[in-house]
């Protein structure tokens, strides 16, 4: 082992003292979900973070998949303020290929790299209870919902053994199936696990005020500053940073949009000093 090894050990070694038993939920989507070698360092990442003490929960959607096999059936495509409008077809093939195929190739990755994982959806033991949203902007979008319970119990129950997987879909009080922004859907999870730590993996440096400036990314902000700069931001870091804020004001101690294209970007910003992407602390330590 060089002297370059063990300098990272040490510096990681604070870090892994801090978090041990800590519960840290991770929002796994963008390239680190389609790249080959990203996607085996993302589960050697996770079961790492099981290995040293800490409980990850992993909550996914799958975007790109979805779009793929709407296109395949010929199906119109459409975003509002970052969210997918969602009509009856669409919802159907978001579960079938979320919980059906996304989750399993999730839980199988994970299961190769020596911990086993569990796949869950919102539907399980009633885990998502939702109700239906417009987009920020007021459009009606569909069958979106927007998160109002998490019954943890499932999580918790599945977390003492395992990892878990959730796919971000859920249902309404009367049935019905809804699509859910992975996003939001990770932050009320936080919220009511009162994790540690959230974590964005997307495909951007971090939070940019100025999306075309890769220059223009904000390192450390808070809550405040968050909720000010909010309405004026667009497409699909607004569900990030909003989520971001649901989460830290559920008593989440901190929020973290980080480069998923960065390999091992998830160990890099727990366990170093430097760290990257965007924080977002509710107290500063």
């Amino acid at each position: 082992m060089s002297t370059r090894d063990v300098a990272t050990l040490l510096e990681a070694l604070p870090y892994i003292r801090e978090f041990h038993g800590k519960t840290v939920v991770i929002k796994y989507g963008g390239a680190a979900m389609t790249d080959p070698g990203l996607k085996a360092d993302f589960a050697r990442d996770v079961v790492l973070l099981k290995y040293v003490g800490m409980n990850p929960v992993i909550v996914h959607g799958g975007g790109l998949e979805i779009t793929s096999y709407m296109e395949r059936l010929e199906l119109p495509v459409q975003f509002v303020d970052g969210l997918r409008v969602s009509d009856p077809p669409t919802v159907e093939v978001a579960k079938m290929v979320l919980v059906g195929k996304v989750n399993k190739d999730i839980v199988l990755l994970v299961n190769r790299c020596g911990q086993p994982a569990v796949g869950l959806c919102g539907d399980d033991a009633l885990m998502f209870k939702v109700t239906r949203q417009a987009a920020p902007s007021g459009q009606d979008i569909g069958f979106v919902g927007r998160i109002e319970e998490v019954d943890v119990r499932v999580i918790t129950h599945i977390a003492q053994d395992y990892i878990p997987v959730i796919a971000s879909v859920g249902a309404d009080r009367e049935g019905n199936s809804y699509n859910v922004n992975a996003d939001e859907a990770a932050g009320a999870v936080a919220r009511a696990l009162g994790a540690y730590k959230i974590m964005f993996l997307t495909d951007v440096s971090g939070w940019l005020l100025d999306p075309a400036d890769p220059g223009s990314i904000v390192s450390e902000a808070t809550p405040e500053e968050v909720s000010a700069a909010l309405p004026a931001v667009s497409g699909g870091m607004r569900p990030k940073l909003a989520a971001c804020l649901e989460a830290i004001e559920g008593g989440v101690a901190s929020a973290h949009i980080v480069d998923g294209r960065v390999p091992h970007s998830l160990l890099l910003e727990l366990f170093t000093d430097a760290g990257q992407g965007t924080m977002i602390e509710a107290v500063q330590r």
